[in-house]
């Protein structure tokens, strides 16, 4: 509830998302009430002092199966007002006291020129990222992935790639188009990624390519549980820069089924956030992505939620990590 004034009929404003000038500070507002950012951040595009900037990507033009994943950085935003205030499990702690954060809003691109979309988004993810800002983004397809790598990977090198989905997503392409299931095999013929360090966690579907990353199936999860995987994770990557990025169909269906191209077998989300905890605590993540979250799938916005939940989490350890 928002704090009073001393008049009890002037509260203080709600709108924390326009109204609030400090990338650190709490809202104070009804989960239920005012404008929308992810977990209340003031919107802004001044990146002075900035630790870290959540955006959002509204594409879903390059999707194989279902579309509708334009609309999920909008239900991301919604499902997270939730997570405002509080200090957030598991890490006993409000994470933008230690990591200030703004909503940088949408990549602005044209949807009548599908063609220009991935340089949009590079150019504009190139220059968040100019500014010294760490960059989250919600999707969104997963094809955003590719030019955020490419943004990337110009400013630290080629990256470690630790993949959360049920697909491999290397399938061929002629080297100009571009899709949601063939951006890693790309990425890894441009060198963006370094696959020798890079792993992929929860597949449950056959691709032509492996690009020699590592793959941690969606059945592996029965015999190496949360703790095995994380380890897995950790030692793949080592001391290299890594990306993360998190296809929401890595989860089951049951947990996720919001989202384009369902695949029965997933990991549950208590895993999947389990997993990203304890890999955030050894990983020297660099920036990140959750997409494919497909609202006019969902029920009761148990996939936004979901997805809210990974953003949440990864912030959360990129925070404990900077102490």
């Amino acid at each position: 509830m928002a704090a009073m004034t001393g008049d009890p009929l002037r509260p203080r404003p709600t709108d924390h998302a326009f109204l609030g000038r400090d990338p650190r500070g709490a809202s104070g507002e009804a989960t239920y009430a005012g404008a929308l950012s992810f977990m209340r951040r003031p919107y802004s595009r001044d990146l002075a002092g900035v630790d870290c900037v959540v955006w959002g990507v509204p594409f879903d033009a390059a999707v194989s199966n279902r579309p509708g994943s334009r609309f999920g950085p909008q239900a991301i935003r919604r499902a997270s007002a939730i997570f405002d205030n509080d200090p957030q499990y598991p890490f006993r702690a409000f994470p933008f006291e230690r990591l200030a954060t703004v909503d940088y809003g949408d990549c602005v691109f044209d949807y009548g020129r599908p063609w220009e979309v991935h340089a949009c988004i590079h150019a504009q993810a190139t220059d968040i990222l100019a500014a010294g800002a760490h960059l989250f983004t919600l999707g969104g397809d997963h094809s955003i992935t590719y030019a955020l790598l490419k943004a990337h990977a110009e400013r630290h090198g080629p990256l470690a790639l630790v993949q959360f989905d049920a697909h491999q997503d290397t399938w061929d392409d002629d080297g100009e188009r571009i899709d949601h299931g063939s951006f890693v095999l790309r990425a890894a013929r441009e060198g963006l990624i370094r696959p020798e360090a890079s792993i992929q966690i929860g597949i449950r579907t056959h691709a032509p390519h492996d690009c020699g990353i590592e793959i941690i199936h969606g059945e592996d999860m029965d015999h190496l549980g949360i703790a095995g995987v994380a380890a897995r994770i950790a030692a793949r990557v080592g001391a290299a820069p890594a990306y993360m990025t998190f296809d929401i169909d890595c989860l089951d269906p049951a947990f996720a089924p919001g989202t384009g191209t369902p695949v029965a077998g997933g990991l549950s989300s208590r895993e999947a956030l389990g997993i990203l905890k304890r890999a955030g605590a050894l990983i020297d993540f660099v920036g990140g992505d959750i997409v494919e979250v497909a609202p006019p799938y969902d029920h009761a916005d148990i996939t936004a939620i979901a997805a809210a939940t990974v953003a949440q989490t990864y912030l959360g350890a990129l925070a404990a990590r900077r102490g």
